[in-house]
């Protein structure tokens, strides 16, 4: 089915587990491997090399500034949407000639790190890291624009469903995987090893269809109507040209969205922003709660890490089935009343200490729910967007969605100490409230299942 039609809509409630046989969803599980395969080599596994060779702590704290590219890839996003790759672009298409290009740049940059010696050349592999983050994080933008361009609306949680499985094996291999390579052999072996893995990126790539989308007319009047602004102007000539592809790229997709939702867009971007922060809170102290109150490091690693991924891959999966068949706006209701409930169930498991039946209860219910909370939130904000603009708008929601919840997450820690862990779940769990009275209110405004993607939908 071309992705410029949407499915019928008794195609789309009964189409259940098929969802998942689709080729495009089958072809994300792949795509999320290969997003999800360079997070830790820049990161905790990075660090995990650097200290193990005896690299300084305050060396080791500087790089991790290398993993900000994700948090600031929405200001290249625009290039993504208008540039085209040289070559590449007239080959494969916009949105997999980008996603080539950045899996070339990871994997010659995991490449380029085990062939360097970081006690002797620090900075030359500082360098490298420096080049697989923001290749990675062009990949994420280019990926998350072919997902919400290569579907339709009821299929985006599917679509969502196996691209988080295949991105969560993927940080296994280089977390669990890389660490085992360099313990039996060594860490050069490990880091080539990882570059060869990003070849299930690249093959992918390659064999799937580029998505067949359009630019609406009305989003090319809004485009002439800013040259036309700039063209009363001083700018003329080449600087008009020039402005005008600027404020096209840059200014026109933020422009676009305002003028289609009106003062609903801020009514949607406070609700994006205000979605996860009771589970981003959990997650942020989820660790040194389970040490505090008593639980090992093996019942820590076999209860909440293993058995917990798969509750979120299972509710992941189980968000798909539910979005495909009863729409958008109903499960994401549903997920924002779950998410402040499982934190007042970590309350209860405050309450009767470190009991591995309630850990299993509290990860059953805080997985589960964060699993389904991906695939519907995904969905929703795929629905959001213009295919004129897909990878920027996708790249200003994504990042909205997390950072008020990571900046405040900061302050969890004094919270914390002062009134306790019982008091601090439930508190935590009164800033679910927002985003619950923000959801009914779009259901007013701008009903999630009624959206059109201009462009696809």
């Amino acid at each position: 089915m071309s992705s410029s039609s949407p499915a019928p809509q008794g195609q789309s409630q009964s189409e259940g587990l098929k969802v998942y046989l689709q080729p495009r969803v089958i072809g994300m599980l792949f795509l999320g491997f290969s997003a999800g395969l360079p997070l830790l080599l820049v990161g905790g596994t990075f660090s995990a090399w650097l200290r193990d060779l005896g690299v300084e702590l305050a060396a080791i704290g500087f790089l991790s500034w290398v993993g900000m590219a994700h948090s600031i890839k929405v200001l290249w996003a625009p290039l993504i949407d208008r540039l085209p790759v040289p070559v590449l672009t007239r080959l494969l298409g916009r949105r997999r000639s980008w996603m080539l290009l950045a899996q070339l740049v990871i994997a010659g940059g995991l490449f380029g790190m085990a062939m360097t010696n970081p006690l002797q050349q620090l900075e030359l592999v500082a360098l490298w890291a420096v080049l697989v983050a923001f290749g990675s994080a062009t990949q994420d933008v280019a990926i998350d624009a072919y997902r919400v361009e290569a579907e339709a609306k009821h299929r985006q949680a599917a679509m969502a469903a196996t691209y988080v499985t295949g991105y969560r094996v993927a940080i296994l291999a280089a977390g669990a995987g890389a660490l085992h390579i360099a313990a039996l052999d060594s860490w050069s072996l490990a880091y080539t090893g990882m570059a060869a893995l990003m070849l299930v990126g690249l093959v992918t790539t390659l064999c799937i269809a580029e998505p067949k989308v359009h630019i609406t007319s009305d989003t090319l009047a809004q485009e002439e109507r800013l040259t036309r602004f700039l063209g009363q102007s001083r700018h003329q000539g080449w600087r008009l040209g020039l402005s005008s592809w600027f404020f096209n790229a840059f200014v026109a997709p933020f422009t676009e969205f305002f003028e289609r939702y009106g003062m609903t867009a801020l009514v949607i971007l406070l609700f994006v922003a205000t979605f996860r922060i009771s589970d981003i809170f959990m997650g942020t102290m989820a660790n040194p709660f389970y040490l505090d109150i008593g639980f090992s490091k093996e019942q820590i690693a076999n209860i909440a890490a293993a058995f917990g991924l798969a509750m979120t891959l299972s509710g992941a999966a189980l968000g798909g089935l539910l979005v495909a068949r009863f729409g958008i706006a109903p499960i994401l209701i549903l997920t924002a009343f779950m998410a402040p409930a499982t934190n007042l169930v970590f309350a209860w498991l405050a309450h009767i200490g470190p009991q591995p039946d309630g850990l299993i209860i509290a990860i059953i219910a805080d997985n589960i729910t964060g699993g389904l909370a991906i695939s519907v939130f995904i969905a929703y904000l795929s629905s959001l967007t213009n295919t004129a603009y897909t990878a920027t708008q996708y790249a200003l929601f994504s990042s909205l969605m997390t950072l008020p919840g990571q900046f405040a997450a900061g302050f969890t820690g004094l919270l914390a100490e002062r009134v306790g862990w019982e008091e601090f779940f439930m508190l935590t769990a009164l800033t679910g409230l927002p985003a619950i009275v923000l959801a009914f209110l779009l259901l007013k405004l701008a009903h999630p299942d009624r959206l059109r993607r201009p462009g696809i939908d």
